[in-house]
């Protein structure tokens, strides 16, 4: 897709019947992100969400897949012991639940991300801001901004390029940068608030239908409002319960 030009279109989904749905809209790559910490479990960040947690919502994604990519992101403490613990983590990802590749954020743990690959495990990268670094980068900041850390990514890309990684995430990058960085690789870059010049384009889909009570970043359109649906739709049901006209006699027996 990338040598033709074609742009790369990813999602996020956390159970079955999204996942079913992105599915059959013939989405290119499905990513059961560790932003389900946030969407779905009601946490702070994406920092305390267990393997045991993503392993579960995996499973439950895999049964409505099958035609997109599926791709799971390592959570926080799962490869960060030492090589072996994330080669275990990523394999029984593969074994256990399905996936077809694992993400993994940053390249400070580059010995493990290469464990993986030597295994058989495809490793998707992700660079800018990465949101289990968020204590240690401190807070959500757009990354690469000045020429020395814009020149640090550029080395960071091309090393986990020559790593092995198939595919890269930029996330709250410059769009100068980004386009810089998806044309000096090979391998196809995808963005998250880095701009139309990348290679394709990922968003959490709970973020762009308006069904995550919180406040969407800025890099995010909103396509649907179905959170509103939702309420509405409620409301509507609790009135008719109320009045006596649900259930009728159509939906009696």
């Amino acid at each position: 897709m990338k040598k033709t030009g074609k742009k790369i279109t990813m999602l996020t989904a956390y159970d079955f019947p999204m996942a079913k749905a992105l599915d059959d809209s013939g989405i290119d790559i499905i990513l059961v992100g560790d932003s389900l910490g946030n969407v779905i479990l009601g946490y702070e960040n994406t920092l305390p969400v267990t393997e045991e947690e993503m392993l579960h919502h995996l499973k439950a994604v895999k049964r409505g897949v099958k035609n997109a990519l599926l791709v799971i992101d390592m959570p926080f403490g799962s490869y960060h012991l030492n090589p072996e613990q994330g080669l275990k983590s990523a394999i029984r990802f593969v074994k256990e639940g399905g996936a077809e590749a694992v993400k993994v954020e940053g390249d400070i743990y580059k010995e493990s991300m290469k464990m993986m690959i030597k295994a058989g495990v495809p490793v998707m990268g992700h660079l800018g801001f990465t949101p289990q670094l968020v204590n240690l980068i401190g807070g959500y900041k757009v990354q690469g901004k000045t020429k020395k850390d814009a020149d640090i990514l550029i080395r960071s890309a091309k090393e986990l390029e020559r790593l092995g990684v198939f595919l890269l995430i930029l996330e709250m990058v410059p769009q100068a940068l980004a386009k810089r960085i998806s044309k000096a690789l090979k391998i196809p870059v995808i963005g998250i608030g880095a701009g139309p010049g990348c290679d394709g384009q990922v968003l959490v889909t709970h973020d762009m239908v308006g069904l995550y009570g919180g406040t969407a970043p800025k890099f995010v359109k909103q396509y649907a409002d179905l959170g509103k649906l939702l309420k509405e739709a409620v409301s509507t049901y609790m009135w008719e319960v109320h009045t006596g006209k649900f259930p009728g006699k159509k939906e009696s027996f």
